[in-house]
């Protein structure tokens, strides 16, 4: 049978690569910062929707920290891109607008980084992937 819209290896293994040093950055820099320092955070954290802090850490806590592992597992891959791609803009276009683009490169980069995964998903190389899950169409 003739399969159709199959990838090539190495594409799997560039978005497989992709998600995992997205993610290890994301967590590193921003998510796990936020969870082992959570009261100092709370007392830095931008509130540019005058929300709280509460209500400004936890949401950011959310993106940077849950949303990373499913995307690392390739789990509900794109549906977890999309928190973090809403609180990259929050923070590059509210809290951040002044940045030239210089100072705003890594935010701008991971911005680049989970929108691309959103839009093409995790890949072959994800928890739970079978080796027949390809769309076939025809009687090849």
């Amino acid at each position: 049978m003739k399969r159709l819209f199959s990838q090539p290896p190495r594409i799997d293994a560039g978005l497989f690569f992709l998600r995992l040093t997205g993610c290890l950055l994301l967590l590193h820099v921003h998510g796990l910062p936020k969870v082992f320092h959570f009261s100092e955070e709370l007392t830095r954290i931008e509130d540019p929707f005058g929300l709280g802090p509460y209500m400004s850490l936890l949401p950011a806590i959310f993106a940077e920290v849950i949303c990373p592992i499913f995307i690392l597992i390739g789990v509900f891959t794109r549906l977890a891109c999309l928190p973090i791609i809403g609180v990259l803009l929050v923070a590059m276009v509210f809290v951040h607008p002044g940045w030239s683009i210089a100072e705003g490169q890594f935010g701008w980069l991971l911005l680049i980084i989970f929108t691309t995964l959103a839009i093409t998903g995790p890949g072959q190389w994800r928890l739970g992937a079978s080796r027949q899950s390809e769309v076939r169409h025809g009687a090849g």
